[in-house]
C-alpha cells in the first residue's frame, strides 16, 4: 500500500503545471485589420504587427511589437504585457491557445477592466 502511495505522489509530482498551448505563429485579428507574428524574444514570446489592413487609419504600425515577454502562467495560458497603439498604453495581458483560435486579453486596475481580442492562427 506504501508503494502504491507513493507511485500516486510520483506521478502527480511528475505531471508538474499545465502546458501553454503552442502560441508561436501568425495570428489574424478577428476583424481582419491586422496580423501579428508570435515568437521568441529574450526568454518568453513577443507579437509584432507584420500587416494592416489600412495603415493609414490607426496609430499601429507595421514592425511595431505589442506583445512584450509573453511566458507560460503554469494554468495552460501565457502572460505578459500587451501594448495598445491606439492609446499609447501599456497593458498587463494575458493570452490563451484553443486549436487555430487565441483570445488576448488587455487588463488595468488589477484585473478589474479588461479587453478581449479574438484572433486565428494563419501558419
Amino acid at each position: 500500500m506504501k508503494r502504491l502511495t507513493l507511485v500516486c505522489i510520483g506521478a502527480l509530482l511528475a505531471a508538474g503545471p499545465a502546458m501553454a498551448a503552442e502560441i508561436v505563429g501568425t495570428w489574424q485579428r478577428s476583424n481582419g485589420e491586422s496580423r501579428v507574428r508570435m515568437s521568441p524574444c529574450g526568454g518568453g514570446v513577443c507579437g509584432t504587427i507584420t500587416w494592416l489592413k489600412n495603415p493609414g487609419k490607426s496609430d499601429a504600425k507595421v514592425g511595431q511589437r505589442v506583445f512584450y515577454n509573453m511566458k507560460p502562467d503554469g494554468a495552460g495560458g501565457w502572460e505578459g504585457s500587451a501594448f495598445n497603439p491606439e492609446d499609447g498604453k501599456t497593458y498587463s495581458g494575458k493570452a490563451s491557445v484553443s486549436g487555430s483560435s487565441m483570445t488576448t486579453k488587455g487588463c488595468v486596475l488589477g484585473g478589474l477592466i479588461c479587453k478581449s481580442v479574438s484572433w486565428s492562427r494563419i501558419n
